[in-house]
């Protein structure tokens, strides 16, 4: 009774074990190829699993970024899964050396009907390795923008700013021109074109566009928001703003927030946007003039009425100055400048926020920076016995002598409130007076009408042996024109 089913499993292990084709030297069989298909999955679902638990834990708690973490684990997994599949080729009793022979002859043939696969493949490496990108970028890659959420040999998947993931053969990450906002640097500028109306006040354009960006929470105080005078256009001045943020996903999100910013405060500053005029010419304007006889001398009196209306506006905007400006006047050093000194000012300083109770400076730091407050408050305190000296609030200023002369700080200061700073460190005003020598010459003139405060620091900065033999005079005026000379490296010794 059991003659039957012993012949039927002998019969089925033949059919298992029996020769199906020859590859080489290499019988294969159905068995041997059940146990090579088995082989390959548990060969893929090891290698899965391994670089995942490398990629998500191990590398992470080793301090790895999200692209190195990717790259590793790729390649990783290639290498697991080329050598999975020796071993369970050889494993089985293949024959490598005469299965190379017939893979070779056949990839001559297949080499040609799979050359974007071997590109592709070649490409994705060259990625992995070399790492032009890697994920977590924010790349633009013909007019496509979005950032890299994976890199596999053959295709990298980019996930677009509306969530839409778009595969990317890896050739064309290789052969195209590709802007990598996130290489090296992670900062991404921003630029913005502003046309104004010829009317408007140039100076009271660079501070609003300036204060706007400092106030937008996705713009970077360093770099510093800049402004261009690009231009003159067409009945109208063109302006750029340049803004840098570490958000460049929210790129468009902050730019719309930027222009709504400026509209709104444009509107608030009376500044207006250029409007095109047209002219409009016919050929029968007797006919048409003979149409609408009636309300000619209607549109004659409305066209006088709104030309005079418009002069009124450009007359009252030509009286308004930027409220900036005119506090910089009130500092006794800055009081003759021009508009366009003031300007050059306006544009190398910079903002500052201070939280409540946050330390501007201490005393006894080097005196780096020049201060004016634009809204808030802030304490001048003498830190070692807490004493308190002044408050100061808006529109008054502190620190021009210790950035001037570069004297350390005598007292400390905090915020009282939530402040907002206009600063000019030393970078800046040595710029200014690089390219402004008058403006250097009336800054001495104007530092030793002090002579009595003068005097005193001088003697300060002796104590403490920071004043150079080769820079120090009884002259006031000498010792002044020295010192900024060593700390500018501008002006000559008279």
């Amino acid at each position: 009774m059991n003659t039957i089913p012993e012949e039927l499993l002998t019969e089925i292990s033949e059919i298992f074990t029996a020769t199906l084709f020859q590859l080489g030297e290499n019988p294969v069989s159905l068995r041997s190829l059940l146990e090579l298909i088995v082989s390959f999955m548990a060969v893929l679902i090891v290698s899965r699993a391994f670089t995942n638990f490398l990629k998500e834990s191990l590398l992470v708690k080793l301090g790895i970024d999200e692209g190195n973490r990717e790259a590793i684990a790729v390649i990783l997994r290639y290498l697991i899964v080329a050598f999975g599949v020796i071993i369970a080729i050889q494993g089985i009793g293949f024959n490598l050396a005469s299965f190379a022979v017939v893979a070779g002859g056949l990839g001559v043939g297949i080499g040609f009907g799979i050359q974007d696969l071997t590109t592709n493949f070649v490409s994705g490496l060259t990625l992995l390795l070399d790492r032009p990108v890697k994920v977590g970028d924010f790349v633009e890659l013909e007019g496509l923008m979005g950032i890299v959420k994976k890199i596999s040999i053959r295709s990298t998947i980019i996930t677009t700013n509306d969530d839409s993931s778009v595969i990317v053969p890896n050739s064309n990450m290789i052969s195209s021109k590709i802007v990598n906002w996130s290489y090296e640097n992670p900062l991404l500028c921003l630029r913005l074109s502003i046309d104004v109306a010829d009317s408007s006040d140039p100076l009271l354009v660079t501070e609003t566009l300036l204060n706007i960006a400092y106030a937008e929470a996705g713009v970077l105080y360093e770099p510093n928001p800049k402004v261009f005078f690009v231009e003159f256009g067409d009945d109208c001045f063109k302006f750029e703003l340049l803004v840098w943020t570490n958000r460049p996903t929210d790129r468009e999100v902050i730019k719309s927030s930027l222009n709504f910013a400026i509209e709104y405060h444009f509107r608030q500053q009376k500044i207006d946007f250029p409007f095109n005029e047209r002219d409009l010419y016919l050929r029968n304007p007797e006919f048409l003039l003979s149409l609408f006889n009636k309300n000619e001398t209607a549109i004659d009196t409305n066209s006088g009425s709104k030309n005079g209306r418009k002069m009124v506006v450009i007359a009252e905007k030509m009286k308004k100055r930027s409220p900036l400006s005119c506090l910089l006047r009130e500092v006794e050093y800055f009081e003759n400048l021009t508009d366009l000194e003031l300007r050059q000012l306006i544009e190398v300083g910079y903002r500052q926020r201070l939280q409540p109770q946050e330390i501007l400076f201490h005393e006894n730091d080097p005196g780096d920076a020049f201060y004016m407050i634009l809204s808030g408050s802030v304490e001048v305190f003498v830190e070692a016995i807490d004493k308190h000296l002044n408050n100061l609030g808006t529109g008054q200023f502190f620190g021009e002598l210790s950035l001037m002369l570069g004297i350390p700080r005598t007292a400390s200061v905090r915020a009282l409130e939530e402040t907002i700073l206009f600063a000019i460190n030393k970078e800046g005003f040595q710029k200014v007076l690089t390219e402004r020598p008058d403006l250097y010459e009336h800054i001495i003139q104007q530092i030793v009408k002090h002579k009595e405060e003068l005097s005193e620091r001088q003697k300060e900065l002796r104590k403490m042996e920071l004043v150079d033999a080769a820079e120090d005079d009884e002259n006031p005026v000498k010792w002044v024109r020295k010192r900024l000379k060593n700390l500018f490296a501008v002006g000559t010794e008279n």
